[in-house]
């Protein structure tokens, strides 16, 4: 692999990939290339550790993925495994439903300790993150290599790095696709939600998953998630064009903290730390531009997030995933044939769960479907228990249209991490 002059200087280089973002995507494409023994050099504008405003949860999609890769739970010091879910009907009926307990299905893991640990884990890995250097421009695409300049902020300095392929993991306002021309003037995405932390949390916040499905929100929702020593991270998402504008949502924030059953939940004695945060969320895989030349773009920055719930830790941990398999089917030969194989996967992968998302979340828009939707789904034990697994597993959302992913033990197997 090409050596640096410092664990955070780049000089000219050059390498397999180049990956631009050091987030949970641009990780687990990195991981994926190395294990096929690629050279992979991984950059970020950010020195780690740092925060990303994020509602922190993990679904059996990301912790699968995760388990994979190799990553360890216990490298993030307040990972928190849920067993039970709790769900609030727009009508105030509260439903517990519960997670198998055979390896983890949902847990809460700290985005400035989830990426930090992710990115400790590429460099035990032998893979080259440089922290401080942010992408400036593409210089040159051939028929087998691209270069790229990059500014160096240890330096002051712009270099370059010379790639077969350039990854880009750079987020929702991607500056390769800007640089590319291919960005969508004026675009703020479909959700935007809102998140603070607290702590000294004394009542069931301490320990439930609590989902609320207020009717004002809807189709969005308010949660609440546990972590360890009485800290929860808790906030809400709202769908842009809804009853609330972005605009309102510092406003809405004080009201819903007042609402009884989460001002219960949260206990009298609650402390919240520092500012609430606010970000956009990306969901419309399906129109969004997915590679150019030798670039592909993965996680925010080919907006895979879930229309219907907002997730996108393992949406993003797949395409970084999926990314890195269709280098891997055509490295050496025309680049068109890995563009064609990546768009192939995400398709496969994305598409009817996206579609699918969209239709329910249209059910959801009114308190009506919202309350239908839950009391069926808390008719019988056996509802009760695919229902949370159709939640948080993501495998099985859309898989009456996708018969490829259907197995034996189609919504059987086990969870991840089943011997840590």
């Amino acid at each position: 692999m090409s050596q640096t002059k410092s664990n955070n200087s780049a000089g000219d280089l050059a390498c397999d990939v180049l990956i631009v973002g050091a987030g949970p995507s641009g990780i687990a494409a990195a991981l994926t290339l190395r294990a096929a023994q690629y050279d992979v050099i991984v950059i970020d504008k950010a020195f780690f550790p740092r925060d990303k405003c994020c509602g922190d949860g993990l679904t059996t999609g990301a912790l699968r993925i995760l388990d994979e890769i190799g990553f360890d739970p216990n490298s993030v010091p307040n990972w928190t495994v849920c067993n039970d879910v709790w769900l609030r009907s727009p009508s105030g009926t509260e439903m517990q439903f519960s997670l198998p307990t055979r390896g983890q299905f949902a847990a809460i893991a700290p985005r400035i300790e989830l990426d930090h640990a992710l990115v400790q884990l590429a460099r035990s890995r032998g893979i080259q993150v440089l922290e401080g250097h942010e992408f400036v421009s593409v210089r040159e695409q051939t028929s087998d290599h691209i270069t790229i300049e990059i500014s160096n902020s240890n330096s002051n300095k712009n270099e370059t790095i010379r790639a077969k392929f350039l990854v880009a993991s750079d987020g929702m306002w991607s500056p390769v696709r800007k640089f590319l021309g291919m960005s969508t003037p004026g675009y703020l995405g479909e959700w935007h939600a809102f998140r603070q932390y607290a702590n000294n949390v004394t009542g069931s916040a301490k320990d439930r998953l609590h989902v609320w499905f207020d009717k004002d929100l809807l189709p969005g929702y308010a949660w609440s998630f546990p972590l360890q020593k009485g800290r929860v991270n808790i906030g809400f998402g709202i769908l842009r064009g809804g009853k609330y504008s972005v605009q309102q949502m510092k406003d809405l924030w004080p009201n819903l903290l007042a609402r009884k059953h989460i001002a219960s939940a949260l206990g009298s004695e609650v402390v919240f730390e520092d500012r609430h945060t606010a970000w956009p969320i990306p969901a419309r895989v399906t129109t969004a531009p997915l590679s150019s030349g030798r670039v592909l773009f993965i996680g925010d920055a080919a907006c895979v997030t879930d229309s219907l719930t907002g997730e996108g830790i393992g949406q993003a941990l797949l395409s970084g995933q999926l990314s890195a398999h269709a280098i891997i089917a055509g490295i050496g030969r025309e680049a068109s044939v890995t563009r064609d194989k990546y768009e192939q996967l995400i398709k496969q992968n994305f598409f009817a769960d996206h579609r699918m998302s969209m239709t329910l979340g249209t059910i959801l828009k009114s308190s009506f479907g919202a309350r239908a939707a839950l009391r069926v789904a808390n008719l019988t034990p056996w509802t009760r228990r695919n229902f949370v697994r159709w939640m948080f597993e993501d495998e099985p959302r859309a898989a009456i249209f996708t018969p490829s992913r259907w197995h034996r033990n189609f919504l059987r197997r086990a969870g991840a991490f089943q011997t840590k």
